[in-house]
């Protein structure tokens, strides 16, 4: 029996993602002056918060009310925001239609995707800066098992970059599964870890065949580079895809 691992993904052309309509998945990460989430808590929930979203009724009913969105944002380019909020903004955020998935300490908040230009004002008015995050303590060894996002050591981005790029990430992983892998992950809270690999398992993770996300540059860094791949044991799938 073939894996569904092993087979193709199609990918349309870049030509035909560009004269798409464009959405972009909106991520808020909540930012309070006084208790700010740890950086790698704060990936690992973002990445988590996609996948939450992805496996949502109101996504995967036939019926559901952002099948379509959800459709039309995959069909074109595959972008996502991240923006930050404290307080009030953090409040008027969540009054929208979304889902906030909670960390250790990082709190995020999902939204259905929107047309480009198409950002409700309580998003629009948020910062995408400001995203700089400290490790809030030495980390962990990955449990064993657990799905691992290995990020670049070769490249500097902001969290809220970052955050988004881990996302991509897990959307590879989701995409690749089978509905029993999907419903198995789910029910695990989507365990998975992000780690920054040493350059020298980079090198290896690059040759190994693992779904990777190359950044489009339409923010920090310059399009291109291989920014997060996709790794782990139970859930890694073999191949190779590259979406923008």
């Amino acid at each position: 029996m073939t894996s569904p691992f092993d087979a193709p993904v199609p990918t349309p052309s870049a030509d035909d993602r560009d004269g798409r309509p464009q959405y972009v998945l909106p991520l808020v990460v909540r930012l309070e002056r006084a208790t700010p989430p740890g950086r790698t808590d704060a990936l690992e929930t973002s990445a988590r918060a996609v996948l939450t979203l992805l496996a949502d009724p109101r996504v995967t009913e036939p019926d559901g009310e952002w099948v379509e969105r959800v459709a039309a944002w995959e069909d074109a380019r595959i972008r996502k925001v991240v923006r930050r909020a404290r307080g009030g903004e953090w409040r008027r955020a969540g009054e929208l239609p979304g889902i906030t998935v909670a960390g250790r300490e990082a709190e995020v908040r999902v939204f259905p995707p929107i047309p480009l230009d198409g950002w409700p004002k309580e998003l629009a008015k948020l910062q995408v800066s400001g995203t700089d995050l400290e490790e809030a303590g030495p980390l962990d060894d990955p449990a064993p098992g657990v799905p691992v996002l290995w990020l670049n050591p070769e490249l500097e981005m902001s969290a809220g970059k970052t955050m988004a790029q881990t996302g991509h990430a897990a959307q590879l992983a989701w995409w690749r599964l089978d509905d029993a892998q999907r419903k198995e992950w789910a029910e695990s809270g989507f365990a998975l870890a992000v780690r920054t690999a040493s350059p020298a398992a980079w090198t290896e993770l690059l040759a190994s065949g693992l779904p990777l996300v190359r950044d489009a540059g339409f923010t920090e860094i310059a399009p291109g580079p291989t920014v997060v791949l996709e790794g782990g044991e139970r859930y890694c799938p073999v191949g190779r895809l590259r979406r923008s």
